[in-house]
Parts: C-alpha cells; structure tokens; sequence
C-alpha cells in the first residue's frame, strides 16, 4: 500500500464540528413575565402554525379566554362549521337524480314538513293503484304438482293453503285413519307439498 498515492488525496473525514451553545428558552411572551416560556398557546385564526409561548400559569390564563370564532357572527360560524365536514374542500352534487337535487336538504326541513314518496303504503299504510307483484307468477313443475296434491288453484291465497292443509292433516293422520297405510302415503305428501309451498314464498 503506497502512502502517497492519488487516492488517498480524495479521501475526506468531517471535521469535529464545535459544540454550539445551548440556548435559553425563551421567555414567557406575558406582559411583565420574566419566567420561562416553554408551553405553546395558538396565536388565533388565519394565523394558523403560529404561537405564543408562555409560563405555565399564563398559557392557562389564555387558554380560558381562548375563542378561535371571536369577531364571527353566527352565520359566518355555522358556515364554517358546515364546511369542516369537508375539510373546507368544494363538493359537486353526484349522480344525475333531478328529484333529489331539487328536493329540500335534510337540515332545512322542520319535522313533518316534507312527505316522503311512499307508492306502496309501506309508511302511511295507504296501498297504491298499481299492483306490487305481478298479478300471477308461472309456477315451476314442483310448485304446480304441489298445489295439484293440496287439491287447490295456483291463484290460492295463503290462508287458503293453510286451511287445506290442516284440513288434509286432520284428514289423512294415522291415527284418524286407524292406522291405513294408503292414507299415510297422502298424509308424506301433503306435508311435502305444504312445505314446499311455504319455503317458496306462498303461504
């Protein structure tokens, strides 16, 4: 290894840098205070990131007469306030739903002052002209085998089907029939049937 090589000249080291002096906190910013200012308070709105510094005693003296909406009245507050939800970002309506956009918002409303569109009855218990369902659904192969077993149309309403089926039931029990076994076999496929009809939404 040679000592005076090229190479050795680009080598730098950093130097020892000097300790620099550690500063005194700065004093408390209260008039007439000379004690230490160390706690922040906020200087106040449109001055946000900026702070006075105080004493202990005096950033809570502060702290309680505080008020970030001094000099605002209530309308420019609840302004400001509507628009902190957004993070004071503008917002644009979504969507194209006319009747929304030109509906009354939800805050303006007094309590029952708006009618909501309810064509089904389903809050005033009014029924509409139109019907809700279709008057009449084809019916599956197994739907219709089962209300041919009930002895019943497929425009039967649910109290109708449960009817029949206690009916039959009583009819066709075991124990009504003194233990026939043809009558039992009806019995398994009245109550297959019956069950079915009700896993599928009839009765």
């Amino acid at each position: 290894m040679r000592l005076d090589s090229k190479y050795f000249d680009r080598i730098r080291t950093r130097r020892k840098r000097e300790q620099e002096p550690e500063q005194a906190p700065p004093s408390c910013q209260w008039d007439g205070c000379d004690k230490k200012g160390v706690h922040r308070a906020p200087v106040g709105r449109n001055a946000e990131g900026q702070f006075f510094l105080f004493c202990f005693e005096h950033v809570k003296e502060y702290n309680k007469g505080y008020n970030y909406f001094s000099g605002l009245s209530d309308g420019e507050i609840a302004r400001y306030q509507k628009e902190a939800i957004t993070g004071h970002r503008p917002t644009w309506t979504v969507g194209v739903n006319k009747s929304a956009k030109d509906s009354p918002l939800q805050s303006d409303m007094r309590s029952g002052s708006y009618r909501v569109r309810d064509p089904f009855g389903f809050v005033n218990g009014t029924k509409s002209n139109g019907p809700r369902f279709p008057e009449q659904r084809k019916l599956k192969t197994l739907e219709a085998k089962a209300f041919d077993t009930m002895g019943l149309e497929a425009s039967a309403t649910s109290s109708e089907i449960k009817s029949r089926y206690k009916e039959l039931v009583k009819k066709h029990h075991p124990d009504a029939n003194g233990g026939d076994r043809g009558s039992e076999e009806r019995f398994r496929a009245v109550i297959q049937a019956y069950q079915l009809l009700k896993q599928n939404g009839f009765c």
